[in-house]
């Protein structure tokens, strides 16, 4: 007999393929043909990456040829750091990236680490930029990287400031808005920065795609990471994944004309789960609610109750520890200790991410499996601990 799907608010670490991107991609995979091919065969598939192209532009405000595919944000932000950081110069992130930034960034600065800067933030998850000023004004600058939207808490960042300092210190800036593209508005026609990395999975498209926008006109060194190939204009070597781009394509074709009305439905789903929650279990406390988030993400700290142990105990819902791609680790989450929580407030945290399939009922469903397990293992923690 066939286990019933979990309620799925995990949507940071994947969205479900949009109905419109699972359609598309079908309907590529009932045609072959290489995109670099010049018969007619290719001509079809070059096409449909040239609709995807123009599709993902649109949503994100710039011109397609502005856009590199990749296998997805992590490629992306690898191709952006390694391809804009110059050897001697220093180099600026936030305490709060996702690995694929922290640790490209710490290994391109593994023989001189003092030229990296980690700006902390404060108890909100808002980056504190007097760090950034510092070193604006002390050290030749090669590269700014500052997430849009935190893939933990979905605190938004206040780019604008961020990038005036660095422009005006000749430094380049990078943003991984893998959680935000798709889920809010951005308009890179108004948000100056040169480089922006994506998954087209986290709103709605297929997995193992993504793309990298290098702003017309910035002078990046040619350093690509593959190579062997001219596609993506020498950026990125490699067969182009047809399917992939032409499905990324319609889902970010459905995100761009749905934006709205999901913005608002997916942002009250998420004020219901976080009301009920404060007022059914004692104690509990949601990180970053004081200050901008994404309308569908909630990290939300259940003292006395591991997060591990509370997962295990509501099989029923999909969410999450932090970060899927920390899953296991064997340390708490580096952005809530850098936030100020302690390392057993910040392993009992659980992260729930709702988005364009989320439905009420399947809030309603979370709250009462996430209240019983959470009171389940504070009584088993508590029996464990009486001598």
């Amino acid at each position: 007999m066939t286990e019933p799907e979990p309620t799925y608010l995990d949507y940071n670490a994947t969205a479900p393929l949009r109905p419109e991107a699972r359609a598309m991609i079908m309907e590529v995979f009932r045609h072959a043909g290489n995109a670099s091919s010049l018969h007619q065969a290719g001509r079809n598939a070059a096409a449909r990456v040239d609709r995807g192209r123009r599709q993902l532009a649109s949503l994100l405000n710039c011109t397609p040829g502005e856009l590199v595919f990749t296998s997805g944000a992590t490629e992306a932000n690898n191709l952006a750091l390694r391809a804009s950081h110059a050897a001697g110069e220093a180099l600026v992130i936030s305490a709060v990236e996702h690995p694929a930034v922290l640790e490209t960034a710490q290994d391109l600065t593994r023989d001189r680490p003092e030229l990296l800067t980690k700006l902390p933030v404060d108890g909100d998850g808002t980056v504190d930029l007097e760090p950034l000023r510092e070193v604006c004004a002390q050290e030749r600058l090669s590269i700014v990287s500052v997430m849009s939207a935190n893939n933990e808490t979905g605190v938004l960042t206040d780019l604008a400031p961020i990038i005036k300092l660095a422009h005006d210190a000749g430094a380049l800036v990078h943003t991984d808005a893998t959680q935000h593209v798709g889920r809010i508005p951005l308009d890179l026609a108004e948000l100056e920065v040169d480089l922006l990395s994506l998954s087209a999975h986290k709103f709605g498209g297929p997995q193992g795609v993504g793309a990298l926008f290098i702003r017309r006109g910035v002078p990046l060194p040619y350093r690509p990471l593959l190579t062997g190939g001219g596609q993506e204009r020498g950026w990125r070597a490699g067969t182009l994944n047809v399917s992939g781009i032409a499905g990324t394509g319609a889902a970010a074709e459905a995100a761009r004309l749905n934006l709205v009305q999901e913005m608002q439905r997916v942002g009250t789903l998420r004020t219901l789960l976080e009301s009920e929650l404060k007022r059914r279990v004692p104690g509990c406390r949601i990180n970053g609610a004081g200050t901008r988030r994404l309308p569908g993400v909630s990290s939300v700290t259940f003292p006395g109750a591991p997060a591990d142990a509370v997962l295990a105990a509501m099989p029923e819902v999909a969410a999450s520890e932090g970060s899927a791609c920390a899953s296991g680790a064997p340390t708490p989450s580096h952005v809530l200790l850098a936030m100020g929580l302690n390392r057993d407030d910040a392993d009992a945290t659980v992260r729930f991410s709702l988005g364009h399939a989320t439905t009420e009922d399947d809030v309603h469903h979370a709250i009462e499996a996430t209240v019983r397990a959470v009171m389940h293992v504070r009584t088993a923690m508590a029996a464990e601990a009486e001598p």
